[in-house]
């Protein structure tokens, strides 16, 4: 029995190491977001446009620009990269107003920061030629529906039932203008027959459904009227 016991307490021993080490049951983690890319033209909530200029590589490191315009007038400039250097520190705020009293990248060179001045300019400049090209490109847009607006349509009015059979008018307007009048449906009448070419003169040169009645046509012509004007309406 005395031989036992100190076997069983090098076995408790042995179990003290695995206690103290248990792994840690700990899952809490740590994540490293990157940093968005500048945008090279995006809107603010303002109706501003920001605009980044490429990045220019100098023998003292690159420089980088980003311009925001209201419209074509240059409202803002900072730097987003520049040379870690003395000159260019004392330069950067220059070169800014500068650019925002010029608005336009013609200004002078900074004294003691010519490398950083030229890189400045052409960084400043094509940030200022993608917004005149993003402004083209928005009015060149608005000519386009202003084109569609004024191309050719045609619109049908309703069809009107009459005691003498269904009418129902279709028109073709160039803009506001209307340029023909065509019946879809009229009544086999001959009274009808007679007014219709009457009626569609008198629309072209009133431009509108303000017309007069054809003579022993009423019943055509209150129909030709409503259908017209619905037309009319329609297409405003």
């Amino acid at each position: 029995m005395k031989r036992a016991i100190p076997a069983l307490v090098l076995s408790a021993a042995a179990l003290v190491p695995v206690w103290r080490y248990a792994p840690s049951t700990d899952t809490t983690s740590t994540t490293t977001t990157a940093e968005p890319a500048p945008s090279a033209s995006a809107s603010t909530s303002s109706g501003a446009t920001v605009v980044t200029g490429p990045t220019i590589d100098t023998e003292k490191g690159p420089v980088q620009v980003q311009a925001t315009f209201q419209g074509e007038k240059i409202t803002a400039v900072k730097f987003l990269q520049q040379p870690d250097h003395p000159q260019t520190e004392a330069a950067v705020p220059v070169l800014i107003e500068e650019t925002l009293t010029a608005q336009s990248a013609d200004i002078d060179t900074v004294s003691g920061a010519t490398i950083t001045s030229d890189a400045y300019r052409e960084s400043l400049q094509a940030a200022i030629d993608e917004n005149e090209k993003s402004a083209s490109s928005d009015s060149a847009s608005g000519d386009s529906e202003a084109t569609k607006e004024n191309a050719s349509r045609t619109v049908a009015g309703p069809t009107v039932g009459t005691s003498k059979g269904d009418i129902q008018v279709q028109v073709t307007f160039e803009g506001d203008e209307i340029t023909a009048v065509e019946m879809l449906k009229q009544p086999n009448h001959p009274q009808t027959e007679a007014a219709v070419p009457v009626l569609i003169k008198e629309t072209l040169a009133a431009q509108s459904a303000d017309i007069d009645t054809v003579s022993g046509a009423t019943i055509t012509s209150d129909g030709y009227r409503e259908s017209l004007q619905a037309a009319i309406d329609a297409k405003a």
